[in-house]
C-alpha cells in the first residue's frame, strides 16, 4: 500500500504524524510520501519516506500554503493508494481525483477557534458554525479518524477513535528527582503559559527550575522570553517527540495546566499520558478526563490536581513533590503502570495499519496484504529546534 500523507498546519516532526502513524506504516512495510512543510521548520525529511516540501499555514497566512498543498495533492494523490491528511484546512484543497481519503481528526476545530489569537473574536463563533458544516460534509464523503472518544458526538456516523497513546517503555528511564519541573507541548495562554511563568518565579526561589519544552503562539512568546531571561524559566523551543521526552526523564512534576475551554473539556492531554509514560508525576488542572485518569484511577494517584489557573496551588503541588521522594517515586511508578497497561502505542498502531488496509481493500476490492515488514532504523533529530510549533484552526 502506498500513502500519502499531508500536513500543512504541523510541525513535520509531530508526534501523533510522524512518530506514531508514519513510523506505524513504514513498520508495517508500506510505501509513504509525507506531504509537510519541512523547509521552513528546518527539517531533514527521513530517508525511508518520499517526501513533498510545501509551506506552513500558521495565523492569518495560509492562502499560500493551500495553493502549494492543492497543486501538490494534484500531481500526487492519484498516484497513491490512500491520502490521509491532518488538517481541516486541506478540505479545501483537496483535487476531485484522489484515492480513499482519511482525515485524522486532532481536535475540536470549532472549540479550538474560540481561544486561537489570530481569529478577530466577532468571527469565532460564527466560524465554527460554518467549521460544523464542513465537518458534516465531509464524513459524507470521506473516512474519519478520531483522536478522542468524545469527539463522537460531533459527527452523525459512527468513526473509528485512534487515541493519542505513546509508546512506553518497559522501565522509565530515571526515577523522578526533585529539582526541577516539566511541561511539553505547545505553549499558548490556554495551555497555561502566564500560569507557568508565575509557577517558574516561585519555583526559582525554591531552588526548583522550570523547563518548557514547545513552540509557542506568537503573543507568548515575550513573556517566556522576558521569564527566560530573568532566570525563572528555561524555554527550549520546539524539540521532536523522541528527544523531548529523554529531556523530561527524572522531573519532579510533569505539568498540564489546561484552561477550562471547550475544545479541552473532554479531551485527554497527550503530554499527561507522556509524563505517566515515563513515570513522571502530573500535575495537571481539574479537566473531566485528565482529573480522572490522574486522581481518580483504582490503581491509585499518579499525580496531583489543582484548580484552573491557581498558579499558587500549582506551585505547592510542585513543591510537595519536590520535597517527598517516596511520594513522587510512588506517584510515578503508578502512572508508568497505568500508561503500560492501558495507553501502549504498539496496540493503537496495529489497528490503526489495520483499519487503512481494510479501507483500501474496499476500495479496490481485493485483500490488501501488507509486505513482509521492514524495520526501518530510527531517525536521527532534525538540524536544529524551532521557537514555534504549528497553531491549529
Amino acid at each position: 500500500m502506498h500513502a500519502l500523507v499531508a500536513t500543512v498546519v504541523h510541525h513535520p516532526e509531530d508526534a501523533r504524524i510522524l512518530h506514531r502513524q508514519v513510523r506505524a506504516l513504514l513498520d508495517a512495510g508500506h510505501t509513504v510520501t509525507y506531504m509537510a512543510p519541512f523547509r521552513e521548520c528546518g527539517v531533514t525529511p527521513w530517508r525511508s519516506l518520499h517526501s513533498i516540501d510545501v509551506p506552513r499555514a500558521a495565523g492569518r497566512e495560509r492562502l499560500r500554503a493551500l495553493r502549494a498543498a492543492r497543486a501538490a495533492l494534484t500531481e500526487h494523490a492519484p498516484r497513491a493508494d490512500l491520502l490521509l491528511f491532518h488538517d481541516p484546512e486541506l478540505l479545501l484543497a483537496l483535487p476531485s481525483r484522489r484515492p480513499v481519503t482519511v482525515w485524522d481528526v486532532h481536535e475540536d476545530t470549532a472549540a479550538a477557534l474560540l481561544t486561537k489569537p489570530w481569529v478577530p473574536r466577532p468571527l469565532r463563533r460564527p466560524l465554527g458554525t460554518v467549521v460544523r458544516s464542513f465537518e458534516r460534509r465531509a464524513e459524507r464523503r470521506m473516512r474519519l479518524l478520531l483522536a478522542e472518544e468524545g469527539y463522537r458526538s460531533r459527527f452523525r456516523r459512527p468513526h473509528p477513535v485512534v487515541p493519542n497513546t505513546t509508546d512506553v517503555p518497559a522501565v522509565p528511564a530515571r526515577v523522578p528527582g526533585g529539582d526541577r519541573a516539566v511541561y511539553l507541548g505547545h505553549v499558548s495562554v490556554a495551555r497555561g503559559a502566564r500560569e507557568m511563568v508565575g509557577l517558574g518565579r516561585i519555583l526559582r526561589r525554591h531552588g526548583v527550575r522550570l523547563e518548557i519544552i514547545g513552540g509557542a503562539d506568537p503573543d507568548v512568546r515575550p513573556l517566556l522570553r522576558e521569564a527566560q531571561q530573568e532566570g525563572a524559566l528555561t524555554w527550549y523551543g520546539f524539540v521532536p517527540n523522541d528527544r523531548a521526552l529523554r529531556m523530561c526523564a527524572g522531573a519532579a512534576a510533569g505539568l498540564s495546566l489546561l484552561h477550562d475551554t471547550p475544545n479541552y473539556r473532554h479531551s485527554m492531554p497527550t503530554k499527561v499520558v507522556e509524563y505517566m509514560a515515563h513515570g513522571i508525576p502530573v500535575v495537571s488542572s481539574p479537566s473531566p478526563v485528565a482529573q480522572a485518569l490522574v486522581a481518580e484511577r483504582p490503581e491509585g494517584p499518579a499525580g496531583l490536581v489543582v484548580p484552573f489557573g491557581d498558579v499558587r496551588a500549582a506551585a505547592d503541588a510542585v513543591l510537595r513533590l519536590s520535597g517527598d521522594e517516596e511520594l513522587r517515586t510512588r506517584m510515578g511508578s503508578t502512572g508508568h503502570a497505568i500508561a503500560q497497561a492501558s495507553f501502549h502505542w504498539p496496540v493503537q498502531a496495529r489497528l490503526f495499519v489495520k483499519q487503512l488496509e481494510e479501507w483500501v481493500a474496499e476500495s479496490s476490492g481485493a485483500v490488501v496484504r501488507p509486505p513482509r515488514p521492514v524495520r526501518v532504523p530510527r531517525p536521527r533529530s532534525s538540524r536544529r529546534a524551532l521557537e514555534r510549533e504549528g497553531d491549529h484552526i
